[in-house]
């Protein structure tokens, strides 16, 4: 089996490619605007499904599967996407500060004749950070690329994560466990 991961993100390259499979990228542009009455927890797996509609499948071969990705940060029921800018990667910390939130990502893998999609999600606990630690953290590792303003896998998240409960994996992007066990699936069915 090969995987043509439709992703910029470094992040999901990096994990993707470390379970072992023939792995090519792909670039899809799409439209991530969802509507407000989506449940926040629906929302990742149905951007991964709208990137893997996204693509022409006819133009996989029989042994490809295009794996999609989305990871949002939910925190008291509000969507925490990518900041636009300083000031809100600095906000998003600060809500997130001393309290819990769930990553979800969800994931869409498609072949030429089987699709299907899964969510997974892991709550996260923050210790209360200072002004001084938040700011530290944003003007240096400058997280704008990072739904809810960072990366569990950089400084904040070794200083700043009390614990969390779920897949690691999941925090930085890629549920790598439930999908190596969905790939392995499909694989044996193609």
């Amino acid at each position: 089996m090969r995987l043509l991961l439709a992703s910029k993100s470094p992040r999901r390259r990096q994990l993707l490619g470390e379970l072992g499979y023939e792995l090519r990228f792909v670039d899809l542009e799409v439209n991530e605007h969802v509507s407000p009455t989506l449940p926040a927890a629906d929302v990742a797996e149905h951007l991964a499904r709208r990137k893997a509609d996204a693509f022409d499948t006819a133009s996989l071969a029989p042994d490809e599967v295009l794996v999609t990705a989305d990871t949002v940060v939910v925190h008291r029921d509000q969507v925490l996407g990518k900041p636009a800018d300083r000031q809100e990667a600095i906000a998003m910390l600060r809500s997130l500060s001393g309290d819990r939130h769930t990553v979800y990502t969800g994931v869409c893998l498609r072949s030429r004749g089987d699709c299907q999609s899964f969510t997974e999600h892991t709550d996260v606990f923050f210790r209360p950070l200072s002004t001084a630690d938040i700011v530290h953290y944003v003007d240096t590792f400058r997280p704008y690329d990072k739904a809810g303003a960072y990366g569990i896998q950089e400084w904040i998240g070794m200083v700043g994560v009390s614990r969390i409960e779920g897949c690691f994996y999941n925090v930085m992007g890629l549920p790598l466990s439930a999908l190596y066990a969905r790939l392995s699936l499909m694989s044996a069915s193609m």
